[in-house]
């Protein structure tokens, strides 16, 4: 019998950064780093240069990477030879490869819930949050761009303004 594949919907690419919480409906591989809070409906994958300093909720994780922060996996946690979990882990299933990292406390109590559940209301205000994030940098860029042209026309102008007061002095 195979086991079957996991169809992963969104990839976070080495050298990527993600800073604020993290939240996805299928399944996530982050090579990169995510600097808050990991919620995904399926499973997550940290690839061996992934690292999240947060905490993850997900259905299954599998780690080769770096996690500073406290699990909640109802089914199954695999944490392969290079990987480095400093945090507590709440789940129903524990596999630790030789050489894995893990420090912190295990509860592999019975009664968690098999899905993940995700607060409507707080997702929304998630994303309305991050929306509001965007639209506020994209401000201060602009704020910026418009300041240096300014002063650029500004500096260009001076010797022109200083030429015309010695001609009509």
């Amino acid at each position: 019998m195979r086991k079957k594949e996991t169809q992963i919907s969104t990839i976070i690419g080495m050298g990527a950064v993600c800073n604020g919480d993290f939240t996805s409906d299928g399944s996530v591989r982050i090579d990169g780093t995510v600097n808050g809070n990991v919620t995904v409906m399926d499973t997550v994958i940290v690839g061996a240069s992934g690292c999240i300093h947060g905490d993850i909720n997900s259905r299954k994780v599998i780690i080769g990477g770096e996690v500073y922060g406290n699990l909640n996996v109802p089914e199954k946690v695999e944490l392969t030879s290079t990987a480095r979990v400093i945090g507590d882990l709440t789940t129903s299933g524990l596999v630790i490869d030789e050489k894995a990292v893990f420090q912190g406390r295990c509860d592999m109590n019975q009664d968690i819930s098999k899905k993940v559940k995700l607060n409507n209301k707080a997702v929304k205000a998630m994303k309305k949050s991050a929306k509001s994030a965007i639209v506020e940098a994209l401000k201060e860029v602009e704020e910026g761009t418009e300041e240096k042209s300014r002063e650029s026309a500004e500096s260009t102008e001076s010797p022109a303004v200083e030429e015309e007061t010695k001609a009509a002095e």
